[in-house]
């Protein structure tokens, strides 16, 4: 009977976590997400973020689309920045990373970062790195297309009794 446990105790390890790989996996991918609220009157604050975002280089050779930002911590802390695209100044190269200040309120870690794209010329980040002040650099590795007209990202907060952001 004990040798049935020994042998038992490690393949119900193993299930589990095949099984709970299989649901976390997905995660690990941006995800769209259509019921994003963005909280544009958060963004008076007083920290300082600077992000860094790195274009793939299997990206288009430039965009003119417009691109938004928005990050935060599991506490309802939300950073926004409406705008960071200038085509003139030559944001968002193939092969390129564009570093940028954002002013917002202060957060506890960065767990969630979503982009959002609009336009038709498509663009693909190979990664976004949020550096606070308060916090730990938090880094989201996108390298796929950012679709365009919704919010696409990540979300790693734990919320308990709260929706996703």
């Amino acid at each position: 009977m004990m040798r049935a446990v020994i042998y038992l105790l490690p393949l119900t390890f193993i299930f589990f976590t095949i099984a709970d790989g299989k649901r976390i996996l997905p995660l690990l991918q941006p995800q769209p997400l259509e019921s994003f609220k963005v909280n544009a009157t958060q963004n008076v604050g007083s920290c300082t973020y600077t992000v860094s975002i790195r274009t793939s280089c299997s990206s288009t050779t430039y965009t003119r689309d417009q691109i938004s930002l928005a990050f935060g911590d599991a506490y309802g802390n939300q950073v926004y920045a409406p705008r960071l695209d200038d085509p003139y100044s030559r944001t968002f190269e193939s092969c390129s990373t564009d570093t940028f200040q954002i002013k917002g309120p202060c957060t506890y870690q960065i767990c969630y970062l979503y982009l959002y794209r609009s336009g038709y010329d498509g663009w693909k980040p190979e990664s976004v790195t949020v550096y606070g002040y308060y916090t730990k650099a938090a880094t989201f590795n996108y390298n796929v297309f950012i679709p365009n007209g919704v919010w696409y990202g990540f979300d790693f907060c734990y919320r308990r009794g709260s929706a996703s952001a």
